[in-house]
């Protein structure tokens, strides 16, 4: 635990407090897989770039490598996806790394077999800060506030949210000042959303994921990429695969992530033909799309063991701020033994 743990609870015993309740109902549902029979598997995912596995393997025809009828489900957002898990509708979850730790947390019988992404984040700013920056380092927040008469303004996910969780990290382990007090963090929702508000001069900052720096760097905005997910928490985690216990104990979780493989291996080796599967199953522009893959963002992964060291540091923020009731291990989050079996 970090010497910034304390003024970082204080901020997290506020902002998690919103979150666990609204989770609340979703909850106490009951534990169990999702179809009742393994004949078919049901695979919870959301349109976006850390769960582009799942429209590959769709698309490229993978899933007749699985002995299972499957039924793919799109939902908007990781809680939803709880609900849903919770009530028995689910098998396989695609999802954040931090809802998948509020299901093993729940007692419910699932733990996590795969990554999707690592290191999808990034802190951009705007370009005057980066050039107080190289004057004088960490303290350029406050040479910012002098000069502009207001501080600096970042705006990203809600709180407890990946990017969210990734910014407040750098702001107070690695830059070493407090993000309540140091800067203005505005709650945004929705990718576009962010980009809207980049290129309206309505922040000064964000932390977030592809294909926003994309899309950012193609207009005359002053805010670009200054730190990636690499350079702050290597093994930075985000959407994950996770599998309940009935399946993770049946031959149809090694067939699942052999697909899986197959899909991340399939995004490195093909990014023209990704940039086709991107725009048909998640509805970005093609051309974009085809950009933010050689992006050092795009970091698609299947073995869950890269992303250890930011797993570890995102249930210690879980558990912080409430949304997990104990600091998991890596044990009680990963199963590693689907992975290594293949």
């Amino acid at each position: 635990m970090s010497g910034d743990s304390l003024s970082r609870r204080a901020y997290l015993a506020g902002a998690g407090a919103t979150a666990t309740a609204g989770l609340a109902g979703c909850l106490g549902l009951g534990g169990g897989s999702g179809g009742g029979s393994l004949d078919e598997l049901t695979v919870a995912h959301m349109p976006i770039f850390p769960d582009l596995q799942y429209y590959v393997m769709e698309e490229e025809g993978y899933f007749d490598g699985v002995d299972a009828t499957i039924d793919g489900r799109e939902f908007t957002d990781g809680p939803a996806i709880i609900q849903a898990y919770g009530g028995g509708e689910i098998d396989i979850a695609m999802f954040g790394v931090v809802p998948a730790m509020i299901v093993i947390d729940r007692g419910l019988p699932a733990q996590v077999t795969a990554t999707n992404i690592k290191e999808p984040m990034g802190i951009m700013v705007h370009d005057d800060l980066q050039t107080m920056w190289d004057e004088h380092g960490a303290d350029a927040f406050g040479v910012w506030e002098e000069e502009k008469g207001e501080k600096f303004q970042f705006g990203t996910f809600p709180q407890g949210s990946v990017p969210d969780v990734l910014l407040r990290y750098w702001l107070s382990d690695i830059v070493g000042v407090d993000p309540e007090s140091a800067v203005e963090i505005t709650e945004i929702n929705g990718a576009n959303a962010v980009f809207q508000a980049i290129v309206n001069d309505e922040i000064d900052g964000t932390s977030i994921m592809e294909p926003v720096p994309t899309r950012t760097s193609s207009t005359d905005s002053p805010v670009s990429m200054f730190r990636t997910a690499a350079e702050i928490m290597p093994g930075q985690p985000a959407a994950v695969t996770l599998m309940s216990d009935e399946v993770r104990e049946s031959d149809l979780a090694t067939q699942f992530l052999e697909q899986h493989v197959r899909a991340t291996d399939f995004i490195d080796e093909n990014p023209d033909e990704t940039a086709d599967i991107v725009e048909s199953g998640i509805g970005m522009d093609r051309d974009l799309a085809r950009e933010a893959l050689d992006s050092p963002l795009s970091n698609f992964v299947t073995d869950p063991a890269e992303i250890e060291n930011g797993t570890e540091i995102f249930a210690e923020f879980a558990y912080d701020n409430g949304q997990i009731d104990q600091q998991l291990s890596l044990d009680g989050i990963f199963d590693y033994s689907v992975y290594e079996n293949l």
